[in-house]
């Protein structure tokens, strides 16, 4: 996934935190096609005719973070990974709002294994999932991130090592870990018979 010059993007997005303001504009280009195919990747798993797409999802996620308080990154793993955050907050907003305007209807049980928003309410299972997440990172914080970094953010054991200062072995197990306890989680808050 990471294609961009590492170094670059790197050093712009340390000009960005210092308040270059030409840095965001820089950044930009170097990264704006990579953001489109982890807005993919999270489109594909949403149910077709969602009336979000993977641009929007990139430009809404984009604002988000252009908007929040100054944001400091230690490198475009990092970078990648807070996007993927965004990202999947974006959604999760997006379903939320959706729910809301919905009545009952149950909740079907989820494959972690099997992406884990991909079902007839794609957006009730991220929320399910979300929520699951937010339990999971209360817990084991970084066990949660692993989470973030590997499956939102798309990041491989060595750029998801690199961010969180361990080695790949204990991400490799934090991972492993997380996917069966969150497995676990989901199907337990499932209805019976469901």
């Amino acid at each position: 996934m990471m294609k961009s010059s590492g170094h670059q993007v790197t050093q712009l997005l340390k000009a960005w935190s210092e308040g270059e303001p030409t840095a965001l504009e820089k950044i930009i280009p170097l990264v704006y096609r990579e953001l489109h195919v982890m807005a993919r990747r999270y489109m594909a798993h949403e149910r077709p005719g969602h009336t979000l797409q993977p641009t929007a999802l990139v430009h809404e996620a984009f604002v988000r973070l252009v908007d929040t308080a100054q944001a400091s990154f230690e490198n475009r793993a990092h970078f990648f990974a807070v996007c993927a955050q965004v990202m999947r907050r974006v959604l999760v907003d997006w379903a939320r709002s959706r729910q809301a305007q919905k009545r009952g209807g149950e909740v079907r049980p989820l494959e972690l294994d099997e992406a884990l928003v991909v079902g007839e309410e794609p957006g009730r299972d991220l929320v399910a999932l979300n929520d699951a997440l937010k339990v999971l990172s209360a817990q084991d914080a970084r066990k949660g991130q692993v989470v973030e970094l590997r499956f939102f953010g798309g990041l491989s054991v060595e750029e998801t090592a690199t961010v969180l200062k361990v080695s790949p072995e204990t991400v490799k197990r934090d991972w492993k870990f997380a996917k069966s306890w969150l497995r676990r989680e989901l199907n337990r808050e499932m209805p019976s018979g469901a």
